[in-house]
């Protein structure tokens, strides 16, 4: 018997490797010298064994912790700018002058005062723990004063009341700076020693849980004593500094000295001499100057004076009077910095940045060649056979009666005839209905309520503007109508609805339907830059700024031309060009009044304070941003704006001017990007009502009051509030009517809804000119009324 033999579709097993797994070498020497993908695409790093790691982990500690030490020996000391601190009050019942006056240690250093506008300054000088102070202060009620002052400010000291922290002022300025964004803070106390001994433990006790809800894991300061005073010396001395990311990226001034020289022509222009420290980033005198409230500058020279108040200063021979070797004022720094001046730049004529902050816009740079009559009569030839519909007529019809004959014709005469017996019924059934529905909705805007009686204030009468609460009541109905119907609109029966919609267009989809952002621009467009790559310019500008050392001076005077003003703050500008910035902002929660699209606001971007009207838009990620007319409390929305160029990160704040002149926080936020091709996209909703109702047909007025209206936004896509989409079939009669099919059975409380679309831009209205506000001020009743005398 012969033996089986297998064929040559058995299966074949690998053969099982016995022995040691292969090694990490093995594997190498197996491969010849060829590496993967993924090590090829990597960067190749040096592989660093235990001790080195250690060595090196220690040195990057070493370097960091250098650098911190480096920079607080510099702020405040010899080499570097003093430290400006801003003394804030956060209750009526503190006492600014008293705290100023505690600072103003004699025995601690040598005090150097000065007078700023309404403010008190002083320089303190303390060589003993080698640190000098500038210190400023400004009240809360004065809360633009309070917002640049912020800007500038290394640190930030708030004065709380021992009983009740801070009133409503304070915590209104406090929500302002946080949203701002808070430098190094310090929190102090003043009067609890007044209080008797018993109640000061439980003051500091209350005063605790209060602080911690603004403030967590922060302790406050006492200052009531000359003791308590150097201690919060020594703490604002060895505080670590917090960076505002905004201003760290340029360089900035506050004004210590003021010197305004008129030209020989004019009186009104002349050159203005500034005086102060350079902080941030070094100057280049062929940058551009901004001056906070004022605009933009041009410098003429930077100077380098000498420090006029230095750590160590030279011994003087003693006078008389003590107090006057201590004292000196602004006018005799100014004059003392005149002596030795050392020109450290001069501008540059060929590399100056140009003030041109608009585009001068080309009226022949869109113009085109008129079309020849060739084209013309190809153009009518195309129309014509495009226009050409092909229809299912009788036999012997001529082309005239072909005109009068609709595509299914027989099905929809008959719905046409039936329609037209029962119209007027329809008509009469359709107005007691609406009737009966305005009235219920009459009844249902109003409640009644019991209330006490109150005794006719006169004088509360005098101040209620009659008009401006009229306006008010109109917004409040207009928001509230269009959080019940968003973007319905009444189709006008007096204009067409072809021509009053004729700019907006149907789309298939919001979010995937094309739209050119370069379609039908408006002329302001001309005027504004815009970026190719809006964030590798960024990246290069601020990676220029770390790398490239500008030549510079930390005590310098800059020569520009403008008049002269008490508070000066200056910032150095990356670009003055104006082009779209686009802010994300939330409704601030204090404020409950009605904020239209386009009303003017105050704007505080970044180190810009300006008034413009802007619009308001969802904050998606589509290409496609839908127009919000009301700035809404339930959503973070978008603000668009024509603003001058501001790199982000900063700050955005929107302010509110009141009919008595106060201004009014609406929302924060930051700057999100400079963008003109953000889309904005107003949408309008027009709405019919059905009023025969078959399987999937239905019969809808009230939409368009003309047969030709029917007909131009045939093409536009209906829906309804019940998810039913659909389509225009044909018109019936002359009134609007028509006969629409969708893809299901409609109800008979259903709504049709036909949405449109246009692109809209905001206004420009952009002034860099912000009014002052009247001063905020604490009443006996808690409440934040303006201060008399300056309404």
């Amino acid at each position: 018997m012969a033996a089986h033999r297998p064929g040559p579709l058995k299966q074949q097993n690998k053969a099982h490797k016995g022995g040691r797994h292969r090694g990490r070498g093995s594997a190498q020497r197996d491969g010849k010298g060829r590496l993967a993908l993924k090590t090829l695409s990597k960067k190749v790093r040096k592989e660093l064994s235990r001790v080195d790691q250690r060595h090196r982990a220690s040195q990057l500690r070493k370097q960091k912790k250098e650098a911190v030490l480096a920079e607080k020996r510099q702020l405040g000391g010899k080499d570097g700018p003093p430290h400006q601190v801003l003394v804030v009050p956060l209750h009526s019942r503190i006492s600014l002058p008293e705290a100023m006056q505690l600072l103003q240690d004699r025995d601690t250093g040598t005090v150097h005062l000065n007078e700023l506008g309404n403010t008190q300054s002083f320089m303190l000088l303390c060589p003993r723990l080698k640190h000098r102070w500038f210190f400023t202060s400004a009240r809360p009620g004065d809360l633009h004063t309070v917002l640049d002052m912020a800007k500038v400010a290394d640190t930030i000291l708030f004065l709380l009341d021992p009983l009740e922290g801070w009133d409503s002022t304070g915590d209104y300025c406090l929500s302002c700076l946080f949203a701002q964004g808070l430098p190094t803070y310090t929190l102090a106390v003043q009067g609890i020693s007044g209080l008797p001994l018993k109640k000061q433990i439980d003051a500091r006790k209350k005063l605790s849980k209060a602080v911690e809800k603004r403030f967590p894991h922060d302790k406050f300061l006492l200052l009531d004593t000359q003791q308590e005073a150097g201690m919060l010396l020594r703490q604002l001395a060895n505080q670590k500094q917090q960076h505002l990311a905004f201003r760290d990226r340029r360089a900035y001034l506050f004004a210590h000295a003021v010197d305004f020289v008129p030209s020989e022509e004019n009186n009104l222009v002349g050159t203005l001499k500034i005086s102060g420290y350079v902080r941030g980033q070094t100057v280049n005198v062929n940058r551009l100057l901004h001056i906070v409230g004022h605009g933009d500058f041009q410098m003429k020279q930077i100077d380098a004076p000498g420090d006029p108040f230095p750590l160590n200063p030279r011994r003087i021979k003693p006078q008389k009077d003590p107090d006057m070797a201590m004292e000196i004022c602004a006018t005799d720094t100014v004059d003392d910095m005149e002596e030795g001046l050392k020109v450290l730049m001069r501008a540059d004529p060929d590399r100056q940045e140009s003030l041109q902050a608009e585009v001068i816009p080309d009226p022949m740079e869109g113009e085109q060649t008129w079309p020849t009559e060739e084209e013309l009569s190809g153009a009518k030839d195309f129309l014509k056979e495009s226009s050409k519909v092909v229809k299912k007529v009788p036999k012997g019809t001529s082309s005239y009666q072909a005109e009068w004959i609709l595509d299914g014709g027989s099905q929809s005469g008959g719905e046409g005839d039936e329609y037209e017996y029962d119209d007027m019924e329809h008509e009469d059934f359709m107005e007691e209905e609406s009737q009966d529905e305005s009235s219920e909705e009459e009844e249902e805007e109003y409640e009644t309520m019991t209330v006490g009686e109150s005794v006719h204030d006169d004088l509360y009468d005098e101040k209620v503007d009659e008009e401006a609460e009229a306006k008010m009541l109109e917004k409040y109905k207009q928001e509230r109508l269009e959080e019940m119907f968003p973007d319905e609109v009444d189709t006008p029966r007096d204009v067409a609805a072809r021509i009053r919609f004729q700019k907006y267009r149907g789309l298939k989809s919001f979010r995937t339907s094309p739209w050119d952002p370069k379609e039908n621009l408006p002329q302001d467009y001309a005027r504004i830059f815009q970026f190719q790559n809006f964030t590798n310019t960024r990246k290069s500008i601020f990676k220029e700024i770390e790398e490239k050392e500008v030549e510079g001076a930390e005590v310098s005077i800059l020569l520009v031309h403008l008049v002269c003003c008490f508070h000066l703050f200056l910032f150095f500008l990356l670009g003055p060009q104006m082009s779209v910035l686009n802010m994300v902002v939330r409704r601030d929660p204090g404020n409950t009044e009605p904020v239209k699209a386009k009303e003017e606001l105050i704007f505080h971007c970044g180190f810009r304070r300006f008034r413009a009207s802007p619009l308001f838009s969802q904050h998606t990620a589509a290409d496609k941003h839908k127009l919000q007319r009301f700035l809404t409390a339930d959503m973070a929305l978008v603000v668009t704006v024509y603003a001058p160029i501001t790199f982000p990160p900063a700050s955005v704040l929107l302010f509110k001017q009141k009919s008595n002149g106060m201004h009014s926080l609406i929302a924060t936020g930051h700057l999100m990007s400079v963008d003109p091709d953000r889309m904005v996209i107003k949408r309008v909703v027009l709405s019919g009502h059905p009023c025969k109702i078959f399987t999937k047909m239905a019969v809808v007025r009230y939409m368009f009051f003309n047969r030709e209206d029917v007909l131009w936004f045939k093409p536009v896509e209906l829906r309804t509030k019940w998810g039913r989409r659909g389509h225009i079939k044909e018109p019936l009669g002359t009134h609007g009517h028509m006969k629409c099919s969708f893809d299901g059975k409609l109800k008979s409380q259903d709504t049709v809804l036909m949405n449109l679309y246009k692109r809209v831009f905001p206004k420009w209205t952009y002034d860099p000119y912000v009014p002052e506000p009247v001063p905020w001020v604490q009443s006996e009743s808690s409440s934040i009324v303006p201060q008399e005398g300056m309404e």
